[in-house]
């Protein structure tokens, strides 16, 4: 089966506390655009992550708020910050290094919840059940290009809202020569792995 892989940049998912921290009390997020995923958007709002060793400026944020604040980089932004955090599936922020995050009304500093996202493929029930697999399940995809990849362990998350599209990070990307979204990826379920 084909699916549509898109580049996930640096960005940031926000609590509603520190939201209201960062950009003040009662502040609302302002659309730019919706992302693939329903329900999910890129702000207009930015902020500054400020690491052991440097910082990173314009980083995104994306929409709506969570539970808890997860911000998500590449290896190589995390090395200029000076962090080395884990690959880990979203959520999934136990023994993760901290970030300072600085916006135009406050600072956050973030004792834990920085990760180098674990690629995925977002997937319904439906389309998980014509491929013959389960939530967290890893597949692999295939790039198919000039500087094709095949991504091993690619976890399947599904959900009944999502839309068929893997994501992956910048650096990946740029390994597998993939400089825009949609381009298309070849899911192959031989030897598929489960585990949580």
């Amino acid at each position: 089966m084909k699916v549509s892989i898109e580049i996930s940049a640096r960005h940031v998912h926000l609590s509603k506390p520190d939201l209201e921290i960062l950009f003040g009390k009662g502040f609302e997020l302002s659309k730019f655009k919706d992302l693939s995923q329903p329900g999910q958007f890129e702000t207009k709002e930015t902020v500054k992550l400020v690491g052991p060793r440097k910082e990173l400026d314009g980083v995104r944020i994306l929409g709506p708020c969570r539970a808890q604040t997860q911000v998500e980089v590449s290896k190589t932004e995390a090395r200029a910050l000076g962090l080395n955090p884990p690959v880990r599936d979203s959520d999934n922020l136990d023994h993760t290094p901290g970030v300072k995050i600085i916006g135009p009304k406050g600072q956050v500093d973030l004792a834990s919840g920085v990760i180098l996202a674990l690629r995925h493929i977002h997937i319904d029930p439906a389309t998980a059940a014509e491929l013959g697999v389960k939530n967290y399940d890893r597949v692999k995809v295939d790039t198919i290009g000039l500087r094709d990849l095949l991504f091993e362990n690619v976890l399947i998350r599904i959900d009944p809202c999502s839309r068929l599209a893997m994501h992956i990070d910048t650096d990946e990307a740029n390994a597998a020569g993939i400089d825009k979204d949609n381009h298309k990826g070849e899911i192959i379920v031989n030897n598929i792995l489960s585990k949580k």
